[in-house]
């Protein structure tokens, strides 16, 4: 099976929120305990296997340091953001082989990544079914900043990427990890190739669209999204604040009540 899926990493962001640690490197070259949260995502998709590997780069691509992987430019990346960034590698988008997307600044285990493989969903989501220990650990009012997602039949998401308006809007938290089963890139390329250049989607512009309004499209337009449910497991780093939170936990030896790393 591993042989017959791509592999395709966001990492064109400029990533301020997270300065000064992404004042001279891209985002997902910031290390999490010593080593880039890039490659230790490498690892684990190494660990499954994977090998058709490509990164979509943007801001200071120069100081990406990988090897045996596929690197594409987003040459709007200032101007764009993330579903722009995922189509600047449409070339790694094959009809009928899975396709992995994963943002470039999350760290996760194997387990995680398993659980997305292992699904033959036609359109699989990682879903924290206990995402609210991460939030937690991260911010004081994690509803402030959490997005909705609503499940049906007990896996299938209806809704993602909202302002939740409590808890029980919040059935899992989308992690920025999903599988396009092969027998669906193309009408995943389609999709995105139809879609109103002219409209707003979530109040963005079509350049600027988030990831989980994209989902959403396609959710309503009738694809049959399902998560693929992890506990915990897994770390995204946004800010600085985090990234340090992060590393005063690994010397507390309590990281790993979020996380293992190898």
């Amino acid at each position: 099976m591993t042989e017959m899926v791509n592999v395709i990493i966001l990492a064109a962001g400029k990533g301020t929120r997270l300065r000064p640690y992404t004042a001279d490197r891209p985002k997902c070259m910031v290390e999490l305990c010593g080593r880039p949260m890039l490659h230790r995502q490498l690892d684990v998709l190494r660990i499954a296997g994977l090998k058709n590997i490509a990164l979509v780069s943007g801001y200071r691509a120069d100081r990406l340091h990988v090897r045996g992987i596929t690197v594409v430019e987003n040459p709007r990346y200032a101007t764009t953001n993330m579903v722009t960034t995922l189509f600047c590698a449409e070339s790694q988008m094959n009809p009928g082989e899975d396709l992995i997307v994963a943002y470039g600044d999350i760290v996760y285990e194997p387990r995680v990544l398993e659980a997305v493989l292992q699904s033959r969903a036609p359109l699989a989501i990682a879903v924290d079914r206990q995402w609210r220990r991460l939030w937690e650990a991260r911010m004081e009012e994690p509803l402030e900043d959490a997005e909705t997602l609503k499940l049906l039949e007990g896996d299938r998401i209806v809704e993602l990427g909202k302002k939740p308006e409590g808890y029980e809007d919040v059935q899992g938290q989308y992690m920025g990890l999903i599988k396009v089963r092969g027998d669906q890139v193309r009408a995943f390329l389609d999709a995105w190739h139809a879609m109103d250049r002219d409209a707003l989607y979530d109040g963005k512009d079509f350049d600027n669209m988030y990831m989980t309004s994209f989902l959403q499209h396609l959710i309503d337009s009738g694809w049959d999204a399902r998560a693929a449910f992890t506990d915990g497991g897994w770390v995204e780093i946004d800010t600085a604040e985090e990234l340090e939170l992060f590393s005063a936990l690994q010397q507390q030896g309590k990281l790993t009540e979020l996380i293992r790393l190898d």
